[in-house]
C-alpha cells in the first residue's frame, strides 16, 4: 500500500506527464512542483521508473476489481458494456491527465518492464470485453454473426478515440453526454 506522500508523487507526475509529456517528468521538475527536495523523493521512489510502475500498477488493480465485480454481477451484457464506459469516463473526469499516461503506450516502449504493465491494462480490458461479448452472444443480447473479437476492437477503438478527442479538445465537451450517446450508437450496431 502506498504512503499518501507516495500518493502525491503519482498525481503530481501524472499532471507534469500531462502538462510536458513523458520527457517534462523529471526528478527536478517533481521536486519543484511538490516543493519538496529531490532526495526526499527518492526516499519514496529509487527512480521514475517506480513512478510509473506504480502508475501503471494502480491502474492495473483498479481494472482488474471493477470487471471482477462487473463480470460477477447479474447485469445483461449491454449493461456491463454500459457500466464499463461509465466507470472509465467517470475516472477520467476525475483525474483527466490519466489520459496522457494510459492511452500513450508508445512511450513505454523504451522499457520492457513497463511496455509489459501497459500491455497488461490493454489485455485485461480487452479480455473482459471478450468475455462479457460472448456472455452476450450466448444469451442471445448480442449479435453472433459479428465475430466478439471485431465488436471488442470496435467498442475499444470508438471508447479511445472519444477520449482522445475530448482531450484533444481541452475537455470542451460534456464527455458523459457524449460517452452516453456513443454507447447507444453502439448498442444499436452490436444489439441483436
Amino acid at each position: 500500500m502506498l504512503t499518501d506522500r507516495q500518493n502525491q508523487i503519482i498525481s503530481e507526475s501524472i499532471n507534469i506527464i500531462d502538462k510536458k509529456g513523458i520527457q517534462g517528468l523529471t526528478i527536478k521538475n517533481l521536486s519543484k512542483e511538490l516543493g519538496i527536495s529531490e532526495p526526499a523523493i527518492y526516499r519514496h521512489f529509487e527512480s521514475k521508473f517506480h513512478i510509473f510502475f506504480e502508475i501503471l500498477n494502480d491502474f492495473v488493480s483498479r481494472t482488474k476489481k471493477f470487471n471482477k465485480q462487473l463480470i460477477e454481477s447479474d447485469l445483461t451484457s449491454l449493461k456491463k458494456i454500459e457500466n464499463v464506459f461509465n466507470k472509465h469516463i467517470n475516472l477520467f473526469i476525475e483525474k483527466p491527465a490519466i489520459i496522457s499516461v494510459i492511452f500513450a503506450g508508445e512511450i513505454f516502449s523504451h522499457d520492457k518492464v513497463l511496455y509489459k504493465k501497459f500491455h497488461e491494462i490493454f489485455i485485461s480490458n480487452e479480455n473482459h470485453f471478450l468475455k462479457i461479448i460472448e456472455e452476450g452472444q450466448k444469451a442471445g443480447e448480442i449479435k453472433d454473426d459479428i465475430d466478439k473479437n471485431q465488436i471488442v476492437i470496435i467498442l475499444m477503438g470508438a471508447f479511445r478515440l472519444l477520449v482522445i478527442k475530448w482531450k484533444q479538445s481541452s475537455y470542451s465537451f460534456d464527455i458523459k453526454t457524449q460517452g452516453g450517446n456513443l454507447f447507444e450508437t453502439l448498442k444499436l450496431l452490436i444489439k441483436k
